[in-house]
């Protein structure tokens, strides 16, 4: 183990998994897009430590802040709507849940990157992000799917998600809400249409933050030790081979 420093700031990832992000508009579809972008962020923010939280209906805290971004990536892959049974699009909640991994002493270094369609309206949302902001919190919204809309294919079935009355649900983005939730921080609200353009900007953004030196420790000298077992392998594979067979079956050798 050896200590590594670095600059970096402090970024919580936070990711709609409601089934709203099922929607096609986006292709393959929204979730699976945003996914592919938070993959391709978490290779450009290599100096920085990372958090995930997944929301629908309730806020989940996947994973804390970490300078593990092979972890951040394996539970990105792994999100989905089976993960929140809950449905609905929470963001106050996910704001607050994001924030509770942050240093509430500081007041600079953090951010949180929010990627959602915006679908629901909470009316808690912008008073969270205002406080968020009095605290030195940048939020940058991600807004994903299209105004125009776009019906929900249940995974389950393969069918169009009907509502009470038996029509189609159309799923559209929330621009608005989205948008008003990085003017109060001064972050950015960037619609995700093209992955490597949302990258320039978002790591852009995320630079003009103040870093911080960030203490870490990481194994960089390794010792393998796998060919004294391979040996020891190797020896008793060859012994077999000098014990008579009726021992080896447990029966004592015929004279």
């Amino acid at each position: 183990m050896e200590n590594i420093n670095r600059k970096g700031v402090d970024v919580m990832l936070v990711l709609d998994v409601s089934k709203s992000m099922l929607a096609r508009d986006s292709k393959p579809n929204r979730l699976e897009k945003a996914k592919q972008l938070l993959t391709r962020l978490v290779d450009k923010l290599e100096n920085d430590r990372l958090g995930l939280v997944v929301f629908a209906g309730r806020a989940y805290m996947q994973m804390p802040l970490t300078t593990d971004h092979g972890a951040a990536r394996m539970y990105i892959q792994d999100a989905s709507p089976d993960i929140v049974p809950t449905q609905g699009t929470v963001i106050a909640e996910a704001l607050k849940m994001a924030n509770t991994s942050f240093n509430s002493k500081e007041r600079k270094y953090k951010s949180i990157v929010l990627i959602s369609d915006g679908e629901d309206h909470d009316p808690e949302a912008l008073n969270v992000a205002k406080g968020l902001a009095g605290n030195g919190v940048m939020i940058n919204t991600v807004g994903i799917g299209s105004v125009e809309g776009s019906p929900i294919v249940d995974p389950s079935t393969n069918e169009l998600k009907k509502d009470e009355k038996g029509e189609t649900v159309i799923s559209k983005l929330n621009e608005a809400e989205l948008q008003q939730l990085a003017d109060v921080s001064n972050g950015r609200y960037i619609h995700l249409d093209n992955i490597d353009d949302v990258l320039i900007t978002l790591t852009q953004q995320l630079e003009s933050i103040e870093k911080r030196s960030l203490n870490d420790s990481e194994f960089i000298d390794y010792k393998s030790y796998f060919q004294w077992f391979l040996g020891i392998a190797l020896f008793l594979l060859m012994l077999e081979f000098f014990i008579p067979s009726g021992r080896r079956n447990g029966q004592a050798a015929c004279p």
